[in-house]
């Protein structure tokens, strides 16, 4: 990489998507690590109603995500990149000002529904700005760049909720949040995006329903989506309640918040790790394939080891966090697959769909073992096989977009 190339990577646009990222990863998973301290803050017994309760504002958390996505994407290609970025952080960062007052479970449930709103738009926002600014050789070094400051956030917020309580973590995110916020008035609109406003004006932007008025699109979206699926079953149900998992393997002492955090670090590894790996071979889809059969071997791994302790229950968390790795790759490889017109709505809705699907699999996993019989290690296994299978099944509907040009329109 020349001198010119490193200037590039390091412009403010991605740097400022980096640390967006960060802010976002943050404030998204703190609800994770304070899931319980928080709960038993708000007069909850501890016990199987923490768990119930757990579930419940997850569950609406990534319902607010689900309705974000589609809301921010559509803004992202009628209004531009940018105005996404402000209005998402703003609306994220003082609902999570608000979460450090509540006094009731409803207040918490508004507010982290209000809160999964906000952070829909982020990621996607800052995915296609950079897709569309650096040059195809350079694109996925962006995302390696984004992932490995993004992902940094759930570290930061486990070390912050080891030094306050619950609700001063709250009241930091959504300060952090709002700094990002000045930091954001230097960055610039997409010129893909400015030059398709200016001389595409026929084509119509941002509309939902072009993505289901087409088989060949719809398929196409249906596979960007159903890619990432593994992931928000590892996050959002492995990890989030590693404590249960550990419990059923004979392991005492687990924290949701330290398997975040090893986990995320985990992640910035295996993000660099598969940005790096999809620039060697020059294709997204074998480097997303590969993760996949990684990560479906980290969770097998996470679900039968010996019952050695904390250091290797802790240890599966961060080898699974390595096959979290193509998150990022997972948002680029959807930015690349459509027009400038539908990209920001695809780049956003798809991980806001895969962090809605952690509602169905959360489901699903408690009929799994109330309704059927399972343990919590028999039905995990069951379901990380068939997320897996369907994960490697939908890249199949993709094609290869690593040495696309990014200034098309979709008609």
């Amino acid at each position: 990489m020349n001198k010119e190339d490193l200037k590039k990577l390091l412009s403010v646009p991605v740097i400022v998507a980096a640390l967006g990222y960060f802010v976002d990863i943050y404030d998204l998973l703190l609800f994770g690590i304070v899931r319980k301290p928080s709960l038993i803050g708000l007069g909850v017994p501890d016990g199987i109603q923490v768990t119930q309760l757990g579930e419940h504002l997850l569950q609406v958390q990534m319902g607010g995500l689900l309705v974000g996505g589609i809301l921010w994407g559509i803004l992202g290609d009628k209004r531009g990149r940018l105005s996404v970025l402000f209005g998402s952080i703003l609306l994220y960062s003082l609902a999570n000002i608000a979460n450090g007052f509540v006094t009731s479970i409803e207040q918490y449930a508004i507010l982290r529904f209000i809160a999964g709103i906000g952070l829909a738009g982020e990621l996607g926002a800052g995915i296609t700005l950079v897709s569309e600014i650096l040059p195809t050789r350079l694109r996925g070094y962006g995302t390696s760049l984004i992932a490995a400051v993004g992902v940094l956030g759930a570290v930061v917020a486990n070390i912050v909720v080891k030094w306050f309580d619950w609700r001063a973590a709250f009241f930091i995110g959504g300060g952090l949040g709002l700094c990002l916020l000045i930091a954001r008035v230097s960055v610039l609109e997409s010129g893909v995006f400015l030059k398709m406003r200016e001389e595409e004006k026929h084509v119509s932007r941002g509309n939902f329903f072009m993505l289901f008025n087409n088989a060949q699109r719809f398929l196409k979206f249906l596979g960007c989506v159903l890619i990432g699926l593994p992931i928000w079953w590892g996050i959002g149900i492995l990890i989030t309640f590693s404590p249960e998992f550990a419990r059923e393997l004979g392991i005492e002492g687990v924290t949701a918040g330290n398997s975040i955090m090893y986990s995320y670090i985990g992640l910035t590894v295996g993000g660099i790790l598969s940005g790096l790996i999809s620039q060697r071979l020059e294709s997204r889809r074998k480097a997303v394939g590969l993760f996949i059969l990684i990560l479906l071997a980290t969770f097998l791994f996470y679900l039968y080891q010996p019952s050695a302790g904390i250091n290797l229950f802790y240890l599966s968390t961060f080898l699974m966090g390595i096959g979290f790795g193509y998150w990022a790759i997972f948002v680029t490889v959807a930015a690349e697959q459509f027009g400038t017109n539908l990209r920001s709505t695809v780049a956003t809705t798809t991980p806001n769909f895969i962090r809605g699907t952690v509602i169905p699999l959360t489901l699903i996993f408690a009929w799994f073992r109330t309704d059927l019989g399972y343990t919590w290690i028999s039905g995990a296994t069951i379901i990380s096989f068939v997320t897996s299978g369907i994960a490697l099944l939908s890249l199949m509907l993709l094609k290869e977009t690593f040495h696309r040009d990014m200034n098309f329109v979709e008609s």
